[in-house]
């Protein structure tokens, strides 16, 4: 990387960057990488071996993590492809199954790869009836995030038959059953919390119809499809199926980095899922509305949401990545839309969140901060009108999010670039010291309080 040392890259001054050590007038030249769309790059891997320095970048903001073929984002502009598809299209044309295999292989499936990928989902998604007996161990009353990661964690005690990651049809197997098995084991959560019997899924159905069904059926009458929540189960997942290198992704990315088995890998990822800044936030969508209470309060909260020394925050609004409108939230709002309509639903906390999105798209505060309804927002009010639970909102999205992950793991299995995760800090604590034995130490008591060791300093 050093001038010096790289005679080649001086010759191309074009395609790098020049670092120099302002105390030591030093410099060094780092190599830049473009991908097939997107910003440049500074290729920093060699950075410490030939400078001795580290770069700092709190939440990899700024720092690409790996090369990926899956999702492209623009945040600027609005844009979200799959393997080249924008989302809008693959919502409008495409079903959940063929985004998957898209997803997982590159390509839209043939007639006969579409049938033979469906087929094959369907036959693995009965769950173990020993791991069935899982649940028993956990509170009726116990979040079914909670009980997902444990569930799904175990699966690699259950299937030894497909957690040899060096095996590309062990890897296949895996991939293909955690998919498949994800709405039965997240519709086990949700009757195990209402003490209701174990759904089974029906081969005849769809995948998507599969899930309504198993959510919502009973052994003691026939379930009803409505082909409208049909359809908007289906595109709520194709929207969270995958959406590049989030917190969840990047976490089952790191854990995959050491060789850990795939099933542990998605249960990293529904972990990190689990989060309110992350796939909690329809959840936190109508927690605010329950605050808000009414539409005659909404200026109230408006105002608010603008007090920088107010706690409160509009939660549904603008997109850390998005600087724009969110690309899924178009396709959901009509999707919301529709599925009020069928419904009927006369519920004064759904009238106050179409209330309150008359306002965002009109009002000068929202338009000017880019604050516009995102997917989260939208999906929520769809969810709580269909009759999930808040609690069910997020185990809704590992389901649709389950093959962005395995795509994602897929994928960096075959990088020959990919190492195992190590991070590096910046360190702030104390510099070395000596040992003080245990009767010779003196602490202020506030040194020595739980509040003021739990805060980390």
């Amino acid at each position: 990387m050093s001038d010096k040392q790289n005679p080649a890259d001086q010759a191309n001054t074009t395609d790098s960057f020049t670092l120099t050590d302002n105390s030591t007038g030093e410099s060094w030249r780092l190599p830049s990488r473009v991908g097939a769309m997107g910003n440049r790059l500074i290729d920093i891997k060699a950075l410490y071996g030939e400078t001795g320095v580290l770069t700092y970048d709190p939440g990899f903001t700024s720092t690409a993590s790996c090369k990926s073929s899956i999702t492209f984002i623009n945040g600027v502009e609005g844009v979200l492809l799959h393997r080249g598809y924008s989302i809008d299209e693959l919502a409008a044309k495409s079903d959940f199954m063929e985004t998957c295999y898209l997803l997982l292989y590159g390509e839209l499936p043939t007639p006969e790869q579409k049938a033979s990928f469906d087929a094959d989902i369907r036959n693995h998604t009965l769950i173990h009836e020993q791991l069935a007996r899982f649940y028993s161990g956990f509170m009726r009353s116990a979040h079914p995030m909670a009980i997902m990661v444990g569930v799904v964690g175990a699966l690699s005690a259950f299937y030894h038959d497909s957690i040899d990651i060096t095996d590309i049809e062990q890897r296949r197997l895996a991939a293909h059953r955690l998919i498949a098995k994800m709405p039965t084991i997240g519709a086990c959560a949700f009757k195990y919390s209402l003490g209701l019997p174990f759904p089974t899924p029906r081969n005849e159905l769809s995948y998507s119809e599969n899930v309504l069904q198993m959510m919502f059926s009973n052994p003691a009458e026939d379930y009803k499809l409505n082909p409208v929540l049909v359809k908007a189960i289906d595109k709520i997942l194709i929207l969270h199926a995958d959406h590049e290198q989030n917190a969840s992704t990047s976490t089952v990315r790191l854990a995959g980095s050491s060789g850990a088995n795939p099933y542990a890998c998605i249960a990293s990822g529904i972990a990190s899922l689990w989060g309110p800044a992350h796939g909690g936030a329809n959840e936190a969508v109508l927690k605010m509305l329950d605050e808000i209470g009414s539409a005659d309060q909404i200026d109230k909260y408006v105002k608010k949401a603008q007090d920088k020394n107010d706690k409160f925050r509009l939660m549904g609004f603008g997109h850390r990545v998005y600087k724009n409108y969110d690309p899924r939230a178009t396709v959901m709002r009509n999707t919301c839309h529709e599925v009020l309509k069928v419904l009927g639903i006369n519920n004064p906390q759904l009238e106050l969140a179409m209330k309150l999105e008359e306002m965002a798209l009109k009002d000068a505060y929202f338009i000017d901060k880019k604050l516009y309804p995102n997917v989260d927002f939208y999906s929520g009010i769809i969810l709580k009108a269909m009759g999930f639970p808040t609690s069910m909102f997020t185990v809704m999205f590992a389901i649709g999010r389950t093959v962005g992950w395995i795509s994602h793991w897929k994928e960096m299995l075959v990088d020959d670039e990919q190492k195992i995760g190590r991070p590096r800090q910046l360190y702030m604590g104390e510099t070395k010291r000596r040992y003080v034995p245990i009767d010779k130490r003196g602490h202020t008591e506030k040194k020595t309080s739980w509040s003021w060791l739990w805060k980390g300093k």
